[in-house]
């Protein structure tokens, strides 16, 4: 039997089976539609799991859905993740430790269990967060962005001209209005990512390694001017850190 672990996002649930010598992951968009059927639709072939461990940033009432599926369906023991004050080698420099976003939280601890090197996390997904991790495992903080989906549509929404979300981001040199709306984006948070890791390198006075996560890592990444590790399952990987203990 594996544990079975999950990253419920706003826009994504993501989830790992891991068993000694085995690892898969998988991952379904469920924004705007019912969570049960969601999870039944992913989860229902997938073996009973010795455990459940989650993190969360979606909406409660999602959240509680998963609990309850899990329950109604393998009774299995359930466990939700929350930023602590310290684990894992990983110190939590918040004002207040327990409002850090539990994705935040588990992605710093995967980062730390890859690299003892003073190191950035970019989680992104619909919203991005860039978090500076200092050699000694501080996490000296971090900012939050939109990610491109709210960047496009929240042009979109506050505009009277602008109505286009899809075009093509290959050029800045847009000459339709979708495609300056998709660059624009694309570019532009690329570009944002790169300022804040440089600034996070000033503050810390050290070169850092740079891991890009979330849905929209790969895409952000082609736009970047500098090296960066992309590990789609870097929030999933804490999550196996803090199972094994």
């Amino acid at each position: 039997m594996a544990d079975l672990l999950a990253d419920l996002g706003n826009s994504r649930l993501k989830w790992a089976e891991r068993a000694p010598g085995r690892w898969t992951h998988s991952a379904v968009v469920h924004r705007d539609r019912d969570m049960t059927d969601v999870l039944q639709e992913a989860w229902d072939g997938l073996e009973k799991p010795t455990r459940v461990l989650y993190v969360s940033v979606a909406a409660e009432a999602n959240a509680r859905a998963l609990e309850s599926w899990v329950e109604k369906k393998w009774g299995a023991p359930i466990q939700r993740l929350h930023a602590q004050p310290r684990q894992l080698g990983v110190i939590n420099t918040y004002r207040d430790p327990t409002t850090l976003g539990a994705d935040r939280w588990a992605a710093l601890i995967g980062a730390r269990g890859m690299t003892a090197r003073a190191c950035v996390v970019a989680n992104c997904g619909t919203a991005v967060t860039v978090d500076a991790l200092s050699a000694d495992g501080v996490f000296a903080g971090g900012v939050i962005v939109a990610g491109l989906h709210l960047l496009r549509r929240t042009l979109g929404e506050g505009t009277a001209g602008i109505r286009a979300l899809e075009g093509d981001d290959s050029s800045t040199l847009a000459r339709a209005t979708a495609d300056g709306v998709a660059a624009g984006a694309l570019f532009g948070l690329a570009g944002a990512i790169e300022r804040i890791v440089h600034e996070h390198e000033r503050a810390l006075d050290v070169e850092v390694e740079l891991f890009m996560t979330g849905g929209d890592a790969a895409l952000l990444m082609s736009r970047l001017s500098r090296p960066a590790v992309h590990v789609p399952d870097l929030v999933l990987k804490g999550l196996a850190r803090v199972e094994t203990g």
